[in-house]
């Protein structure tokens, strides 16, 4: 949604609201969200009204000398919002929430690791945890302000949930959805092994990873093949955010077009409102006027000049699957015939490989290995088509709840050799 930040603030309020209750990360009571407008007031979401059906009309203002405008009474948390404000005055935004994952962290008293992923540390920031106190007590909103003047941006509060702060309000949303995917892979990954942390030197070659510098070409025509592929990967992109496939800001399309050039995402838009026009256009060494393709680019490149048959090529970090990236457990794909029919044998490459050694990454693609793991970084699935691509990472994360639920029920049993070779026998699956 390009033109959020000309939204008014009770509609922002309302959008992200709306975006964290659907996705089940707070409850028809819980969660409160704010925003400190340039005159001081602060909009707020009210107390005891249904999150899941908020509309502009029940935010609440409340100026700097406590008047209050509305037609409900603001949320209880009022106060530690207003604390905030006043402790850091960088923050304009602030989010409060109780996503399962991170309760789980609250009510053990522990910081998700955000050192599994580039994507976690560099969004996410340091991370406190405040002291327990009741909701909506003065106590509880020093407990917090306190961290926060600290200098964190994000804190735990003990036996509670989170509360994010930042400069505007999707800028917060963003780093509560990355806290909460971190924490979610951390869980689902100690059910298979210690989870791996990125050291600082991978963390520093991932923080200095640039933009890919291209010419420019500004489009004359635009064929009809490339605009059913864009409204075609437009469909996919939000499909995909949909299901947790991709969070606003990771996640990468791409698909080859007849003439040898190719669509992919650009860089840094919000996935659930990518729209036809944001998609950039590839050609040769060229890229469309005015856009930012996705840092990933010289990859698909690579890819699509070395496999003529792959025309579509996805990167992914979905949650499941990512246990395996962030573990030194290999990914089975012998556990249904489903599973090894669409996914083959999945290989997993060193974390950098994907950004520093295009070419290498391109050459581990084969019939018999569509899908390659990095290491702490993300999946990448090719496919003859988009819509291929996409089946095989739908398949490839269900195969990946699978075996983490089969992980807590007892010794995997695998498909065997011999019934592997009639599988490939009948599905004509040999190289």
């Amino acid at each position: 949604m390009s033109n959020f930040y000309l939204m008014h603030p009770a509609d922002q309020l309302v959008t992200i609201m709306e975006r964290i209750y659907r996705y089940g990360m707070t409850t028809t009571s819980g969660g409160n969200l704010s925003i400190l407008d340039d005159n001081g007031d602060i909009w707020i979401t009210p107390s005891g009204i249904d999150k899941g059906s908020l509309t502009r009309k029940d935010m609440i203002r409340v100026t700097p000398s406590g008047e209050i405008d509305g037609i409900h009474k603001p949320s209880v948390e009022l106060p530690f919002h207003a604390q905030i404000y006043q402790k850091r005055p960088d923050i304009r935004a602030i989010i409060h929430a109780h996503p399962t994952a991170l309760i789980a962290f609250s009510i053990v008293r522990k910081i998700p690791s955000t050192r599994l992923t580039p994507s976690a540390y560099f969004t996410c920031g340091n991370i406190g945890i405040a002291e327990y106190a009741i909701p909506g007590s003065d106590q509880l909103g020093k407990n917090i302000a306190a961290k926060f003047q600290e200098g964190y941006d994000i804190v735990i509060l003990e036996n509670h949930g989170v509360v994010v702060g930042s400069t505007d309000l999707f800028k917060a949303f963003m780093a509560f959805e990355t806290l909460d995917f971190t924490a979610r892979l951390e869980i689902e990954a100690q059910k298979l092994s210690n989870p791996i942390e990125l050291t600082d030197r991978q963390l520093d070659l991932s923080k200095h990873k640039q933009q890919v510098v291209m010419d420019e070409f500004i489009p004359q025509t635009f064929s009809s093949e490339e605009r059913a592929a864009r409204r075609e990967m437009c469909n996919f992109i939000h499909r995909a955010y949909e299901q947790s496939l991709f969070t606003s800001t990771q996640g990468t399309f791409s698909q080859r077009l007849s003439d040898g050039s190719f669509l992919i995402t650009p860089y840094g838009i919000d996935r659930k409102y990518m729209d036809i026009e944001d998609l950039v256009r590839i050609k040769d060494n060229w890229k469309e006027s005015g856009k930012h393709p996705s840092r990933s680019v010289k990859l698909h490149q690579a890819i699509y000049k070395k496999h003529p048959e792959i025309n579509s090529v996805i990167i992914a970090h979905p949650p499941n699957i990512m246990a395996f990236a962030v573990t030194d457990v290999e990914f089975e794909t012998k556990i249904i015939p489903e599973s090894y029919i669409q996914l083959r044998n999945i290989k997993k490459l060193p974390f950098g490989s994907s950004f520093m050694q295009p070419e290498m990454t391109a050459e581990s693609f084969s019939p018999s290995s569509p899908i390659i793991i990095i290491e702490n970084d993300c999946l990448i699935v090719t496919g003859d088509s988009l819509l291929n691509a996409f089946d095989r990472l739908e398949v490839a994360e269900y195969s990946a709840k699978a075996l983490l639920s089969a992980n807590e029920l007892g010794e995997l049993v695998a498909i065997s050799d011999k019934e592997i070779e009639d599988i490939e026998a009948a599905f004509n699956l040999k190289d």
